[in-house]
């Protein structure tokens, strides 16, 4: 597999020589962060063909079974503080989804933060953590972990989340490619790195254009407190903008946001 991914690259690409490829991971996130404690440098790709602790965002697991996905975490070193990376989801959102259409034709829908969605299910999601050395000044790391459904059927998905989730391969996708479609990842993420910092805006911008949240009633679920609300925007960092029955508008940077006409919510 690894071979293959490497043939869709450009043979001066300047992450190939830093794609790690496995048979099976507990989580390539939680393997990138492992690395990334190692020195690992800036540009390293970890792909696994299944995870057996895949997880995403809230402590929630991540269906990734052998053979049927793509589960990728790359290493970042951004020159940057921490805090400037607030739009970092955002931005490999928008990076996964051009992958996806560059090589299928299909486009998905973003719903803030990190799930994509193709025909009102999810196709898969992002997961951005910081990982950060004690004793290592300044020394921080930006682990990126996108997790696509590719060839699954129907019948593949547990019957509890059959009715919310899809594939590449439900969709239309004739003859998925993961080789290929792993190889467009990285030359997208590889782009948005140097993008990423210089081009924030209009980044923003391609993410609203697909954030299928926007313009739509949400439910905010924080700790035990829920809220209703509309999602108005995203702002300059990321964050959603909903305004309240009250008559205010917050941003909101966390907590579980459902939007109605999605996933059951009704």
């Amino acid at each position: 597999m690894k071979t293959e991914i490497l043939s869709y690259l450009s043979p001066d690409h300047p992450w190939r020589q830093q794609i790690h490829w496995l048979e099976s991971a507990e989580s390539t996130n939680t393997l990138a962060k492992a690395l990334a404690a190692e020195s690992a440098p800036h540009g390293t790709v970890v792909i696994a063909d299944s995870q057996t602790g895949g997880r995403g965002r809230l402590g929630r697991s991540f269906f990734s079974p052998a053979g049927k996905g793509i589960y990728l975490s790359l290493i970042l070193r951004p020159k940057c503080l921490p805090h400037e990376l607030m739009h970092l989801t955002c931005a490999a959102a928008v990076a996964a989804c051009d992958a996806i259409t560059g090589v299928t034709q299909l486009r998905p829908d973003i719903k803030w933060t990190n799930d994509l969605i193709l025909n009102g299910k999810k196709l898969g999601g992002i997961l951005t953590e910081l990982s950060f050395f004690p004793g290592n000044e300044g020394g921080y790391a930006a682990i990126i972990g996108i997790g696509i459904n590719c060839s699954q059927k129907k019948e593949d998905f547990d019957p509890s989340i059959r009715h919310i989730a899809t594939s590449l391969s439900i969709a239309g996708w004739a003859n998925p490619s993961r080789a290929r479609l792993c190889a467009a990842m990285v030359q997208a993420l590889q782009e948005m790195d140097a993008a990423l910092l210089e081009n924030k805006a209009s980044i923003l911008s391609r993410y609203r254009q697909n954030c299928i949240t926007i313009g739509k009633d949400v439910c905010i679920l924080r700790g035990e407190e829920v809220q209703h609300g509309h999602a108005v925007d995203i702002d300059d960092s990321g964050a959603l903008l909903v305004s309240f029955p009250d008559g205010h508008t917050e941003a909101v940077n966390s907590g579980e946001v459902s939007v109605r006409g999605l996933y059951g919510y009704v």
